[in-house]
């Protein structure tokens, strides 16, 4: 299949790295536009009030690859509009670094966003998200975003869940269906980790900011999540709490709908 690849961590991130040479080992035809620098949580925002730059670039992953200085709505959007040539099979957006489960993180979520634009083009889109601990995150950050051991081992094999779950699931979704498929994988996750269909946990997240500085300024935390979804159907987060890969179709053409 040809896809465009994107995600919100960046350019840098080795989890869109692993990404990339996943689906490349499966055959298929990739095209990068990734953010110039990452672009966590910030939904399907779109540049509005600057110049967005895009620019080819090689970073050695075998494809065309270009970097845009905006989100990865942005880069979609550019990259379907602007930098290619033929027509795409379907947009892929990850791995994110963290999961994006239940409806307090999906609609904030920038990997989200980025096949919800391909979704927006009439495309089928998957966004894919790696399940990690607040202390694995942290070690990340402070390290340059370099996994090792169980995490890297859990990384590829994701990765080549991703790369075998593309074709199907691209296959079974018509073309203006507004709709994403968002894959969260657990850690660990082994090549025979099952994957269950399941819904948008319901969640509250108060409290994600710090107390007033001295300034009047506010940083964001990470908050404790209030978990309120009824007991079935199964959610994404309890899925990822049995160690199961979660597949959540989120068909936006329910929006409004009883």
């Amino acid at each position: 299949m040809k896809l465009l690849v994107t995600n919100d961590d960046g350019i840098h991130s080795l989890f869109l790295h692993e990404l990339i040479a996943a689906l490349r080992a499966a055959g298929h035809d990739l095209f990068v536009v990734a953010p110039a620098t990452e672009q966590s949580w910030t939904g399907a925002s779109k540049t509005r009030h600057r110049p967005v730059k895009a620019g080819a670039v090689d970073r050695g992953f075998g494809c065309p690859t270009w970097i845009v200085d905006g989100t990865p709505s942005d880069c979609v959007n550019i990259a379907l509009s602007h930098l290619l040539k033929d027509p795409v099979d379907g947009v892929v957006s990850g791995i994110n670094m963290g999961f994006n489960c239940s409806l307090g993180f999906i609609l904030a979520s920038g990997t989200v966003a980025g096949a919800w634009e391909g979704a927006l083009h009439g495309l089928p889109a998957l966004a894919a998200s790696q399940d990690i601990s607040g202390e694995t995150y942290k070690h990340l950050k402070e390290h340059g975003g370099q996994p090792d051991g169980e995490l890297l081992a859990t990384l590829r094999i994701s990765a080549a869940h991703i790369a075998r779950l593309v074709p199907p699931l691209f296959a079974a979704t018509p073309l203006d269906s507004f709709t994403v498929h968002s894959l969260n994988f657990p850690l660990p996750c082994a090549a025979d980790t099952p994957v269950q269909r399941t819904v948008p946990a319901q969640v509250h997240v108060p409290g994600l900011f710090s107390p007033a500085a001295d300034d009047g300024s506010h940083r964001l935390l990470w908050g404790k999540i209030h978990d309120v979804s009824p007991a079935a159907p199964l959610t994404d987060v309890r899925c990822l709490e049995q160690g199961h890969i979660s597949h959540c179709v989120l068909d936006y053409r329910k929006l409004g709908h009883p």
